[in-house]
């Protein structure tokens, strides 16, 4: 077990994004129009929406939204002009940084992670330059406080799913899975009706570098703001032990 506390992480996610939460629904909302765009408006038919629609419902995306969500990109397809693009870096210290975002200009937003990594005295590097470090993994956090399993009984439901791994922290159970394995088990989750902190497809480092110098702190959280204010921005993944 390592000390690094991903639940820790995702509730401080969480109350930022609650602050935040019509970037992360208006985030979610361009997912769910690719994803219907590329695959159709049923999740049972669409991996891609399935997912999507697994990360709504952890960031607390009412059902209804959800709903109209994908009927509004069903009826609106010629009009989804949105494209996935990864950027791949450095920030101080050499900590790896990768961030995927979605957007109608590619100019603009290439504009907009290099400004935010050079701003934070980082550097935008080739395709493939950090992803290396990382694994992409199924990731389900479950909250120990809202689960009324025992540990044993819940490690049992995720592995007979298909889960590969599972991991017990003083606060939390953590859940991995391949990204195929990933929709089978968190379905099988929410019908055993286990509440889920954090159900998606990420990327995760194969190991945590911690920082100590106080500029470097300071010159990679600049970093991390700017993309988290950037509203073509998905996803940022790190390997800095926060």
């Amino acid at each position: 077990m390592s000390g690094h506390s991903k639940f820790a992480n995702i509730k401080h996610k969480k109350e930022k994004n609650d602050a935040a939460k019509g970037k992360i629904f208006t985030i979610i909302g361009r997912e769910i129009a690719v994803a219907v765009k590329e695959g159709g408006p049923d999740p049972s038919n669409n991996y891609k929406l399935a997912q999507v629609i697994a990360k709504a419902k952890s960031n607390n995306m009412p059902n209804d939204t959800i709903e109209r969500g994908i009927k509004k990109a069903a009826g609106d397809l010629g009009n989804v002009n949105y494209e996935y693009v990864t950027y791949e870096g450095y920030g101080p210290n050499g900590i790896a940084i990768i961030v995927n975002a979605l957007t109608d200009n590619k100019n603009r937003t290439a504009a907009n992670v290099r400004s935010a990594f050079t701003k934070g005295q980082g550097s935008i590097g080739t395709p493939g330059c950090v992803s290396f470090m990382f694994d992409e993994k199924g990731q389900i956090i479950v909250d120990k406080e809202e689960c009324d399993l025992e540990a044993d009984d819940l490690m049992m439901t995720a592995l007979d799913a298909g889960a590969e791994d599972f991991n017990e922290e003083e606060d939390s159970f953590e859940i991995l899975t391949t990204p195929d394995a990933f929709e089978e088990v968190r379905k099988a989750l929410e019908e055993a009706g286990i509440s889920m902190v954090s159900a998606e497809v990420t990327m995760l480092p194969q190991n945590y570098v911690e920082l100590t110098d106080e500029t470097a702190l300071k010159n990679l959280q600049k970093t991390l703001d700017l993309l988290d204010a950037d509203d073509d921005v998905q996803a940022v993944y790190h390997n800095w032990n926060e």
